[in-house]
């Protein structure tokens, strides 16, 4: 048994640049084909959770209506106020949440406090509207 056989014994196995390559490509294209998809879902979950968001408001804001006689001018309101009737806060956590962009809600008072409009612009794609 010569001194080369000894080093061939010891040498030990491993993964050349090679297949390391193709297993990097080969998830590459994994990737490029199941991130699309991905990506569609979550735009999807965005746009639900911005329409129960615009629902929690609808609902805060009517109880809002019940107790002051009208919607509030602006949805800080449904928070804090001065005025001697209110109730609140109206919503759970004590402040006005974003929606799923990171953007505030568009709210706009119609028919002198008789009804409102409520909009998420969608993250510029198509906006959700409370009267959708």
């Amino acid at each position: 048994m010569g001194m080369g056989d000894a080093r061939a014994g010891s040498r030990q196995r491993g993964f050349t640049l090679i297949e390391l390559l193709v297993v990097i490509v080969i998830i590459g294209l994994l990737a490029s084909l199941v991130g699309p998809r991905l990506f569609g879902k979550v735009e999807k979950s965005k746009r639900a959770t911005a329409r129960a968001q615009i629902e929690l408001f609808a609902t805060a804001l009517d109880s809002y209506r019940l107790d002051l006689g009208g919607y509030p001018n602006r949805l800080e309101e449904l928070v804090q106020s001065s005025q001697d009737k209110w109730d609140g806060p109206y919503l759970r956590k004590n402040k006005i949440p974003l929606d799923p962009w990171g953007e505030e809600y568009l709210y706009e008072v119609q028919d002198g406090g008789k009804d409102y409009r409520l909009t998420s612009n969608g993250g510029g794609d198509k906006p959700i509207n409370s009267w959708e």
